[in-house]
């Protein structure tokens, strides 16, 4: 009961009296001051500059971040042939300034280097003649045959 009445005449009570507020303060309520952070007005001053700079930076950092992993989609999508995706505008933003980083430029290189050895193998095989293939195994099986016919007498 007490709670109710306190909270439907306490704002009242409290302007009558004033509330054992002090006068001199008319800063909003909830915004930071140097008088709550228990600081001078200099180090509270230094206080919001650092915040704000770190802030700046991690915005900086998250910028970069962002523009390496569209890097890296890009990378992705040229290697593995995939269509672009119209949604995905921020490599474009970020230009020529933002890099793969070194170790993932370096895999991507093997994966190349490991692409175009397969493709060259592949390509052998797709030059090479079946006919003439079949040929050469049958002869050498043949042969293969002789040898053993006039080295077993079992055969």
């Amino acid at each position: 009961m007490a709670f109710l009445m306190n909270q439907m005449l306490g704002d009242k009570l409290k302007s009558f009296t004033g509330g054992g507020e002090d006068s001199g303060k008319t800063e909003a309520v909830g915004k930071e001051t140097a008088e709550s952070k228990g600081m001078s007005r200099e180090e509270f001053e230094e206080y919001q500059r650092q915040l704000v700079e770190e802030k700046i930076q991690r915005d900086k950092d998250f910028a970069i971040r962002k523009a390496e992993r569209a890097n890296l989609r890009v990378a992705l999508r040229d290697k593995y042939r995939l269509p672009d995706n119209e949604v995905c505008t921020t490599f474009q933003m970020a230009g020529d300034d933002i890099d793969l980083p070194e170790e993932l430029a370096k895999m991507v290189d093997e994966d190349e280097e490991e692409e175009e050895t397969n493709d060259s193998f592949l390509k052998k095989l797709q030059n090479l003649d079946v006919d003439t293939l079949k040929t050469k195994a049958q002869a050498t099986v043949t042969e293969i045959k002789q040898t053993a016919e006039d080295k077993c007498t079992l055969m």
